[in-house]
């Protein structure tokens, strides 16, 4: 049997999906939690989740559909994961998570951003970047360098 896996990593849940890769039939759906992951907002304008609790869901939403249909690992073919958009996790040299991520609702760089394209310009900005350094995603190593107070650790790796 060609399993195929899918996990849609969001930051309400984890969704878990297995289909049969040839009929492409799906035999078994799940999520969790069973209510929205919560969103850490310890200042205005900010907003993380702790990686580790998306690694429990998933756990979770894999055990769920396991109790659904009967199947082998070495029958899963593919797993394919999609996350939620401009997320930032940061890890060490070790692969280890060193704070909570910074997920797609945080605002806290946008005006590091709006700095950086006044700075530049923006016609130059927008003839050079795929995306503005307003846009929280182009800004948010900058963020953590300054005004990061969860890690240290996390905070000199932008330096």
């Amino acid at each position: 049997m060609a399993l195929l896996l899918g996990y849609d990593v969001g930051s309400s849940s984890i969704k878990a999906t297995l289909l049969d890769g040839r009929t492409g039939q799906v035999l078994a759906g799940a999520s969790s939690p069973d209510r929205e992951l919560e969103i850490i907002a310890p200042k205005i304008g900010w907003a993380e989740q702790h990686p580790q609790t998306w690694w429990q869901h998933v756990v979770t939403a894999t055990q769920k559909i396991k109790a659904q249909v009967s199947f082998s690992p070495a029958d899963v073919k593919a797993i394919g994961i999609s996350y939620q958009m401009h997320g930032l996790v940061t890890v060490d040299k070790n692969k280890q998570v060193l704070r909570p991520s910074i997920i797609w609702c945080d605002s806290r760089a946008v005006a590091i951003g709006e700095k950086a394209a006044k700075d530049i310009g923006r016609k130059s900005v927008s003839a050079d970047c795929s995306t503005s350094p307003a846009h929280p995603a182009s800004s948010m190593g900058s963020a953590i360098k300054r005004i990061s107070t969860s890690s240290p650790v996390a905070t000199s790796l932008c330096t």
